[in-house]
């Protein structure tokens, strides 16, 4: 074997131990993930506030500020406070603790205030979407699977079929291995979970339809995004918790989009404690 073969093969063996590692990883992270959803409540809430302390944390080290200890720590206790008031049913309370905690936040973090703000308001926004979501009784767990499961298909298609079909890079500057027959089948994909929760009933075929084009658009936006704010640092991974995965920034960035932008239509539909009805209830 030449140098030239050497080198196809050996990226060829690497990516097939990363898609080991990543379905080890989602066998072993999704059922648990399932099941809190399933009980919600404040299983779902302890989950979501050590997510989004985790979201928080690895967002300073890709910005360069996790050695600050005046940034760290007042964001970490602003997200368990907020995380406490949910847990006690105090929605508006969290609602007040995150904006004086963002507020603050950008006061006492110096040069790089904003993104020391925008990072305790991209996990706080995540908290506070992924508990409304799940917080009806009737249709929270419906509504909250649904979001899960647009994401992931999303980002299941999105990576077989970028990898079988290849062609065109959809975003070379932000993400380059992205591409754009990747975005469709992703898109496809999410199609398929909508149309099979329209045939078991759980809502109506043509909202559905277009709740999870929005969604499945948005999440693989939220993981540009996120893909972006890497690069502008200079940073691959945003830590290497997950195997296969990296970070949880790199696992829940289409999640985070996804959620804030369904607990958003939700509320104005269905109103603070209706946001899973307003989502599937046409």
């Amino acid at each position: 074997m030449t140098e030239g073969e050497a080198a196809p093969a050996a990226a060829s063996g690497q990516d097939q131990r990363n898609l080991v590692a990543r379905v080890a990883a989602a066998i072993v992270l999704a059922p648990i993930a399932i099941a809190l959803a399933y009980a919600g409540g404040i299983a779902w809430a302890v989950l979501v506030t050590l997510a989004a302390i985790g979201l928080f944390l690895e967002w300073l080290m890709i910005t360069g500020l996790a050695r600050e200890i005046r940034v760290v720590t007042p964001g970490i206790a602003v997200l368990l406070i907020a995380g406490l008031c949910i847990m006690t049913g105090r929605i508006d309370a969290a609602l007040i603790v995150l904006a004086v905690g963002v507020i603050a936040l950008a006061l006492l973090s110096g040069e790089r205030r904003g993104w020391a703000a925008a990072g305790l308001l991209y996990a706080a926004a995540a908290e506070i979407a992924s508990v409304l979501v799940r917080l009806d009784a009737v249709k929270g767990f419906a509504a909250l699977m649904f979001v899960l499961l647009v994401v992931w298909v999303t980002d299941i298609g999105g990576y077989f079929a970028g990898r079988s079909i290849g062609g065109p890079k959809l975003w070379v500057r932000v993400s380059p291995k992205k591409t754009w027959a990747g975005a469709i089948g992703g898109f496809v994909a999410s199609m398929l979970v909508a149309a099979g929760f329209a045939a078991f009933e759980i809502g109506t075929t043509g909202p559905l339809l277009v709740l999870g084009a929005v969604l499945s658009v948005v999440s693989q936006l939220g993981d540009l995004f996120e893909s972006a704010v890497k690069r502008r640092f200079g940073v691959k991974d945003s830590s290497h918790i997950i195997p296969g995965h990296g970070g949880l920034l790199d696992r829940l960035d289409g999640f985070v989009a996804a959620v804030i932008v369904a607990a958003i239509f939700g509320f104005l539909r269905g109103g603070a404690d209706g946001v899973g009805r307003g989502l599937m209830v046409w």
